[in-house]
């Protein structure tokens, strides 16, 4: 058991590490382009099935509640949350149609539409994608070795794996970072205060 929870943790730490560095140049794109939205008073639409659906909540978390430092909410709602919304639009319509519907209907040129999918196939996540570009939304795209996800969204991070937890260990890491990075662009004197 203590050889695969060590075989587990240098993998995850493996791709979270080459992730990390092979992406550090559009991570930094990625700061300022959620710094920049949220700064003209737009918002981060996030969204994604499954952990990644989890990871879409837990970062809208982070932006609006707060991250490191104290500091005033930051516009940022998951897609993925309004069970009634989702299980309407799934019924009526299709499961596909669940992200893209709301980008349609709640999203304006000048906001954000992150979407995440561990394969970067995941039709509802590819749909809305696409839809955020017919709106002249910024898109990012954070997959695993890319798919169709990776052909739409304006900034793309793939994570070179196929194992869809340590891509998941490496998309929470990435956002984190982003995380901390908008508020040091926004909120620099906080960190200043701190040093």
């Amino acid at each position: 058991m203590k050889k695969i929870i060590l075989t587990i943790l240098e993998e995850s730490l493996r791709l979270t590490r080459s992730f990390i560095e092979d992406n550090a140049d559009n991570i930094i794109k990625g700061a300022d382009m959620i710094a920049t939205c949220i700064s003209a008073g737009h918002k981060i639409c996030l969204f994604g099935n499954g952990g990644s659906a989890a990871d879409a909540q837990h970062l809208a978390a982070e932006f609006v509640n707060r991250f490191k430092i104290e500091r005033p909410p930051l516009a940022a709602i998951a897609l993925i949350t309004d069970t009634s919304l989702l299980t309407s639009i799934a019924n009526d319509y299709h499961f596909d149609d669940i992200f893209s519907k709301q980008i349609e209907a709640l999203a304006k040129k000048g906001d954000i539409a992150w979407g995440i999918s561990t394969s970067g196939n995941s039709r509802n996540v590819v749909k809305a994608t696409q839809a955020a570009k017919s709106k002249e939304l910024l898109t990012i795209g954070m997959t695993g070795r890319g798919g169709e996800l990776a052909q739409w969204a304006d900034l793309v991070f793939c994570a070179d794996s196929d194992d869809t937890a340590r891509i998941q260990e490496a998309h929470i890491t990435l956002g984190h970072i982003l995380c901390e990075l908008v508020d040091r662009i926004l909120y620099p004197d906080k960190f200043e205060e701190d040093s």
